[in-house]
């Protein structure tokens, strides 16, 4: 059994990977973290008070993170400190903490991705391909949309596909961000030539897909070795 361990529990994508790991008998939640001044700090979760004390990570084998760069930030020095293993979905992270993610992977695991879904990897593996095949004489837009209390834009996961495009293309590619209503998150991938139009699609019905997929995330890396993994890595031992 995976003792686990979840931050920002009190958020949407917190409160929801808790509620399924409670149904999930591979799991043991022994923490509930949130930071210190949320009023939920010391009331009853399940079997567990909500604590604003990271501490608690050495309770745990695998610490699931969906909160603030300066809440991961923090994080980071306690799975380091007690060598315990990371699932971050955070996005949203600076250059320097980003480079500190990639530092504390030498001394514990950590899967890292902006996205836990399991469709929207496969996308980020399908895309090169076919904008090698289109080549450059076709224009590639992104455009995503997501809920109006969504902080950062554009979106962690528009800025993974941004990226993976522009190594195949060479191209800076163009991102248009909406914020509207309480859209789950929408990202589609536009390539234009002068006679036809591609659209690619990833549409979220539910947050569910990203907290199933954080849970899938820390199947696999519990008991890993200290590295910088992604949903990539977890996609590759999926069998057929």
């Amino acid at each position: 059994m995976i003792k686990l361990g979840i931050a920002g529990v009190c958020g949407k994508m917190g409160r929801r990977i808790f509620e399924l790991a409670s149904l999930d008998r591979e799991f043991e939640l022994n923490l509930a973290l949130e930071k210190k001044g949320t009023p939920m700090i010391g009331a009853g979760l399940g079997k567990l008070k909500i604590s604003s004390s990271p501490d608690g990570v050495f309770l745990i084998d695998v610490l699931i993170d969906f909160t603030t760069p300066e809440a991961t930030e923090n994080n980071l020095d306690y799975v380091a400190r007690y060598k315990k293993a990371l699932v971050l979905g955070t996005t949203g992270l600076s250059d320097a903490q980003i480079k500190k993610v990639e530092e504390v992977s030498k001394v514990v695991p950590v899967l890292f991705s902006p996205n836990m879904a399991v469709g929207v990897n496969v996308l980020f593996k399908a895309l090169p391909e076919i904008a090698k095949k289109l080549g450059h004489d076709y224009s590639v837009e992104i455009v995503e949309a997501h809920h109006k209390q969504k902080k950062d834009a554009p979106s962690g996961t528009a800025k993974k596909i941004g990226q993976i495009l522009t190594e195949v293309t060479g191209n800076q590619i163009p991102i248009h961000a909406i914020r509207l209503g309480d859209i789950v998150g929408d990202h589609t991938v536009i390539f234009c030539g002068n006679s036809e139009r591609i659209e690619i699609k990833h549409q979220a019905h539910s947050r569910d897909l990203f907290a199933l997929g954080a849970l899938k995330a820390a199947r696999w890396v519990f008991n890993k070795p200290a590295g910088l993994y992604s949903m990539q890595d977890v996609l590759k031992d999926v069998k057929m």
